[in-house]
């Protein structure tokens, strides 16, 4: 791999509370995780790998040319995954992956290319991700969207589900409802779970239990900042369309991507 050169992973699992056999929803005639594989394909990444413990993704996957790794079915999350990935393909150290979620049909590519320049900027980060401000009241309040703060350098201060950081003077939703203009700055930013790692970080990331924090707050990000280990956080450049997670999700981006087809 030469010095910018990265690998895009896309963890697939079929198991999902939510929506079981999410990958392979239909979306315009194909399944949902062929969608994400042609979004990391029109990145700039020298690779792209689904990593997968279900042969059904992996036979829906390679009729279409793309480059599929079996994995264990054991892990308890996508990080875990990408490290037996790192392994398989026995990367170096310094070799940058990018987490691409498996249920973003919508990424776009320029945010792929976005937080692999951001970890190869930072030598000393291990982990980059991405952040977007937040405008909205119930979004900052809301313990499903993940919010980040920041230091000068870009470098990741703490992740939390409560609404970080936390105005003294106007402590509620109510009161950031009566003063929308509370929220005209980017002290508030939302996390993207768009990740780019360094393949020795994901080794010595398998050896550590979960930490307290991020048991509490489960995030597991907050393992790597317990550790010490520095993530850096850039605001993305473009906007960062909703993943799939729930039906009405998919039933929104069948529309898009259908009406999308139709335009063509």
């Amino acid at each position: 791999m030469s010095v910018r050169d990265f690998i895009a992973v896309i963890p697939a699992r079929h198991a999902s509370s939510r929506l079981p056999g999410k990958p392979l929803a239909d979306i315009a005639g194909d399944p949902m995780v062929v969608h994400v594989w042609r979004r990391a394909r029109e990145s700039a990444a020298s690779r792209v790998v689904v990593a997968t413990d279900d042969s059904r993704i992996r036979d829906a996957l390679l009729p279409f040319g793309a480059e599929v790794l079996m994995t264990r079915a054991d892990h308890p999350s996508g990080t875990d995954r990408l490290a037996e990935v790192a392994e398989q393909l026995e990367l170096d150290a310094d070799a940058v992956l990018v987490n691409v979620q498996g249920d973003e049909p919508l990424i776009p590519p320029a945010l792929i290319d976005q937080v692999a320049a951001r970890l190869h900027d930072d030598l000393e980060a291990s982990i980059a991700t991405l952040a977007e401000p937040i405008s909205d009241v119930d979004v900052l309040f809301n313990p499903n969207v993940v919010k980040v703060v920041r230091a000068l350098s870009g470098r990741a201060l703490y992740f939390s589900r409560a609404p970080v950081p936390w105005n003294r003077e106007a402590w509620d939703r109510d009161a950031f409802a009566a003063r929308p203009a509370l929220l005209e700055t980017d002290a508030w930013l939302r996390h993207i779970g768009l990740y780019a790692y360094r393949a020795g970080f994901l080794a010595d990331y398998l050896d550590w239990p979960p930490s307290s924090l991020e048991q509490l707050e489960q995030l597991e990000q907050l393992r790597a900042l317990h550790h010490g280990h520095g993530i850096q956080v850039a605001l993305a450049r473009v906007p960062h369309p909703a993943g799939v997670d729930t039906a009405d999700d998919l039933a929104r981006v069948r529309e898009f991507l259908h009406g999308q087809a139709g335009d063509q």
